[in-house]
């Protein structure tokens, strides 16, 4: 699937760990970023056949009144259970991978040589398919407290709401402990991007 000479790194990171952040950085650096999150809100763009399907499993009630998805509604059914979890997942990560899969292939086709980060915040817990084409796993975290602060904020949700999130997720200490490289990112934006710029440095010498 891959060129030769490129090398695929896996990004992920829990919820509010500024994993957006960290991808935005590498493809501002001139890295090839796929973004999981990018493709899952194309593909549920009013009118979509995965809306449509959504809708049919979760109600009409997830339309807004111009026919966009109110994500909100949508999460607050689909992680209140596992089943209905499962089958939103069934039904929306399917399609985000093959569109990943095809945009690899692109890459490779064009004789891409660079660095290509796959932003994928559920790596861990999903079968992606990519395994063996992921030569690193970095992992995005911050401390527990900050994360539920930020998607609060950021949301504008409850904390109850976001810790049924971070309970289908698996927790920042597992992810660290299957990283590769683990960049924390409880302080500011200032440290979190000196981290990055030194990590971007000592991957360029080596």
């Amino acid at each position: 699937m891959k060129s030769k000479n490129a090398k695929i790194i896996g990004l992920t990171g829990g919820v509010g760990s500024g994993k957006t952040t960290v991808s935005s950085y590498f493809a501002g650096r001139g890295f090839e970023v796929v973004d999981a999150d990018k493709i899952a809100k194309a593909i549920v763009e009013a009118g979509s056949d995965v809306l449509e399907k959504l809708a049919g499993v979760f109600g009409d009630d997830i339309l807004n009144g111009d026919g966009s998805l109110d994500r909100r509604k949508l999460a607050a059914k689909a992680f209140s259970d596992k089943a209905l979890k499962n089958r939103m997942d069934g039904i929306m990560h399917g399609e985000i991978l093959r569109i990943m899969k095809a945009r690899i292939g692109e890459l490779a086709e064009s004789g891409y040589t660079g660095v290509i980060i796959l932003d994928i915040p559920l790596l861990f817990e999903i079968k992606t398919g990519l395994e063996e084409d992921i030569e690193e796993i970095w992992v995005v975290d911050a401390e527990e407290e900050i994360r539920i602060k930020r998607v609060i904020e950021r949301d504008g949700i409850t904390r109850d709401e976001v810790l049924k999130i971070m309970d289908n997720q698996l927790s920042g200490a597992e992810k660290r402990k299957r990283a590769h490289i683990v960049i924390d990112n409880s302080g500011s934006s200032e440290e979190l991007y000196l981290k990055l710029d030194e990590l971007v440095k000592e991957y360029e010498n080596k």
